[in-house]
């Protein structure tokens, strides 16, 4: 007889979550020989509602969707498939046993990053031979300050799924309390490592691709806007690239880049509605998040968005504090070396406006007739449209009207005319005798 077991054990709190996915100890209770077959039954003891409690709830998830995994009466609705420690404490569990779910599916190929967080490297899955980009923590998470951020970028992927500009999350787990996230892998590197090869060329990126690098990254950051997500941690080590035609085309793309720009590392990735922020590099942060001001929070990413294009156009590195740092944060683009047109430069600036309001939106950006031309072509061709429309409205009406009257004419021409003949007739039949048709009466004289 085979069996198959899955055990779905999520806690709660987050200090634990890595440190329960070890399996259970060997030196506990083995239950009796003669246990053969389990039976699935709901209990009704009190350990019901601790066990309940252990069954984590992605924060991320939109309310309208969390409200289906509850009954009406308002317990949680729990699809377990348990019977885990009954079978798995039969066997003795060795180290020797304990096979990493790393080393078996994925064949490392080399480093391809280093950040705070932990090490990314290029993998193949043995399974289907696809490379994909693994990224390890650097040190234990369990019960430490990281391991929320950990989590977080596990929970922003799960409920942000697939888009073109976001890089794609596949899975996560959870090895010897270190974090594991598998990621689509982008051949591109980052636009950190760009700039880095721009500044030893002395070289930097020229108005269009600037212009392709605004525009994708607004796509993404809308995409995580609408769902109801705001990234906190915009930078250039945070955009990965990949050449054109790896994913599906957006839908709003009208052009065909060489590079596809993805957002990635959602590490500090909050809620709108119900933020929990977690500050990021100080050199792009918002004045206002540092005040603690969490209305306009996607306005915060639009600003980080503004000094990474700058950096990309060649600007110098920006500072971290000081007299500069608040002199950005007046509304002052940082000095760019090349020429740029103005109303590109207008854009930036509008991007880093001391009001967050007063900031356009990721919507805002990716119809914005700067970065998209043809939509501003679009706009006007579509305004004079729909004043040929008001136009041939008009004239229909006018003709409409014309018609109505010309109708109306006929009808009281021909009513004139049945009244004229009407007349005529009763004029006829009183010029008519009265007994006309009758005999008449002769008198004649004989003369004798």
């Amino acid at each position: 007889m085979s069996w198959f077991i899955c055990h779905l054990f999520f806690p709660l709190s987050t200090q634990s979550l890595l440190s329960k996915t070890a399996f259970p100890s060997s030196a506990a209770k083995v239950p009796a020989k003669g246990l053969r077959h389990l039976r699935l039954t709901p209990r009704a003891d009190p350990e019901d509602s601790c066990h309940a409690s252990l069954v984590n709830i992605n924060p991320f998830t939109p309310e309208s969707y969390r409200q289906t995994l509850f009954h009406p009466n308002g317990k949680r609705k729990l699809l377990f498939v348990s019977a885990v420690f009954a079978i798995l404490q039969r066997y003795t569990l060795k180290a020797s046993n304990m096979v990493s779910r790393y080393k078996k599916e994925f064949l490392e190929l080399e480093k391809i990053g280093v950040g705070e967080f932990g090490s990314v490297y290029k993998c193949i899955k043995r399974l289907d031979g696809c490379v994909y980009a693994i990224k390890r923590s650097k040190r234990p998470l369990a019960g430490s300050s990281d391991e929320q951020l950990a989590l977080r970028e596990v929970y922003a992927h799960a409920v942000l799924g697939h888009h073109p500009h976001v890089v794609r999350y596949y899975s996560a787990w959870a090895e010897d309390d270190h974090m594991i996230i598998q990621n689509e892998h982008c051949n591109g590197g980052s636009l950190q490592d760009a700039l880095l090869e721009n500044a030893k060329l002395g070289q930097y990126f020229p108005e269009a691709e600037l212009k392709e690098i605004l525009l994708q990254v607004s796509m993404g950051l809308k995409y995580i806007h609408n769902s109801g997500l705001v990234h906190l941690d915009i930078k250039p080590s945070k955009y990965i690239s990949g050449p054109a035609g790896q994913e599906e085309s957006d839908s709003e793309d009208e052009f065909s880049p060489g590079v596809v720009y993805k957002i990635g590392d959602l590490g500090h990735v909050t809620s709108i509605t119900n933020p929990q922020v977690e500050e990021g590099d100080r050199r792009f942060l918002a004045n206002e998040i540092l005040q603690e001001q969490y209305c306009y929070l996607p306005k915060a990413d639009i600003f980080a968005l503004a000094l990474t294009v700058a950096l990309a156009a060649g600007a110098a590195p920006l500072p971290h504090n000081g007299a500069l740092w608040h002199h950005i944060r007046k509304g002052n683009v940082p000095p760019i070396p090349q020429k740029l047109p103005h109303r590109f430069l207008e854009l930036l600036k509008l991007m880093i406006h001391p009001e967050p309001a007063q900031r356009p939106s990721a919507t805002a950006l990716t119809k914005h007739p700067v970065l998209r031309p043809s939509s501003g072509k679009a706009v006007q061709l579509q305004e004079q449209l729909n004043m040929e429309k008001c136009k041939t409205a008009m004239l229909e009406r006018e003709l409409k009207a014309a018609r109505l009257a010309q109708s109306l004419m006929k009808d009281q021409a021909l009513g004139s005319a049945k009244l004229q003949e009407s007349e005529t007739s009763s004029k006829q039949k009183s010029k008519r005798l009265v007994g006309g048709k009758s005999c008449r009466s002769f008198s004649f004289t004989l003369g004798f």
